[in-house]
């Protein structure tokens, strides 16, 4: 296991929850359709498996096509972007600015483990190459690798499950997760709140090695869409930077949006 991103460190790999991409994946690869289901009783031992499932699958499988706004604030300056965003499961998505005016056109393409990004003002194609992978992605505090990297809870985490605080009125789960020896993954642990009532996501901490709480990704107003719930709003915040946040919002979502792996190609990355 690679050591976490520190201060001192900035290039290191960085993956987020739900294997590594979960923030972001979560952001550009729209929340499945898929209902809860039904799972075992906490006593089962395939309890803490079929759970790690559930909030996997959640943000899995689906294609979609909605429209989305970011808000990045920093130490020295504040940021807001409308952007338009198309997925198609976990492999395949789509983003392109809308506003601000200056930066309109600008792209990114993800297709399984490749990213490009469409720069509109040069009108070059760039491909996201490892040494890039640990830049910011759109000036936020998510990077390049957060988008495409992904992997299986269950299977890179020992977890332990118990009832966690009541959120917001809701009962639930307390996941702490912590890596396996052999897992290709940054974090040391990472803890997650869970609703019961749908398995969906409140908050996850992010830690390294050394047990040092490095991110908080949280998440609220959830909203019904074509019978299907979902936390429209999620700020991820970096804990080494008092008052700095990333937080994105969808304002539109639309599922079965009759997507297929043609429309996410490099000359649809320009011609958007």
């Amino acid at each position: 296991m690679t050591k976490a991103m520190t201060n001192t460190d900035r290039r290191t790999t960085l993956r987020l929850l739900l294997g590594g991409a979960f923030a972001l994946s979560f952001a550009l690869a729209a929340p499945s359709q898929a209902l809860a289901k039904e799972l075992p009783p906490p006593e089962d031992p395939g309890f803490v498996k079929a759970l790690l499932d559930q909030i996997d699958d959640l943000h899995r499988g689906d294609s979609s096509h909605g429209l989305m706004q970011m808000k990045v604030q920093t130490k020295h300056w504040t940021r807001s972007m409308a952007m338009e965003t198309w997925s198609l499961g976990e492999e395949r998505s789509l983003v392109r600015i809308l506003e601000p005016k200056k930066e309109r056109g600008t792209a990114t393409l993800k297709v399984e483990d490749d990213l490009f990004t469409y720069l509109a003002k040069t009108g070059r194609t760039i491909k996201i190459t490892g040494a890039m992978m640990g830049g910011s992605w759109m000036g936020s505090h998510f990077t390049n690798d957060d988008l495409v990297k992904g992997t299986r809870l269950a299977d890179d985490f020992e977890t332990s499950v118990k009832d966690g605080p009541l959120t917001d009125g809701e009962a639930t789960y307390a996941l702490t997760l912590v890596a396996k020896p052999d897992a290709a993954v940054v974090w040391g642990r990472i803890e997650i709140i869970v609703r019961k009532s749908d398995l969906m996501p409140a908050r996850e901490t992010f830690y390294d090695e050394d047990g040092a709480a490095l991110r908080l990704l949280e998440f609220s107003e959830y909203r019904t869409v074509e019978g299907r719930s979902f936390p429209v709003r999620m700020r991820m915040t970096p804990l080494d930077k008092p008052g700095e946040f990333t937080e994105i919002r969808y304002a539109k979502m639309e599922f079965n949006a009759g997507l297929t792996p043609d429309f996410f190609s490099l000359q649809r990355l320009k011609s958007l």
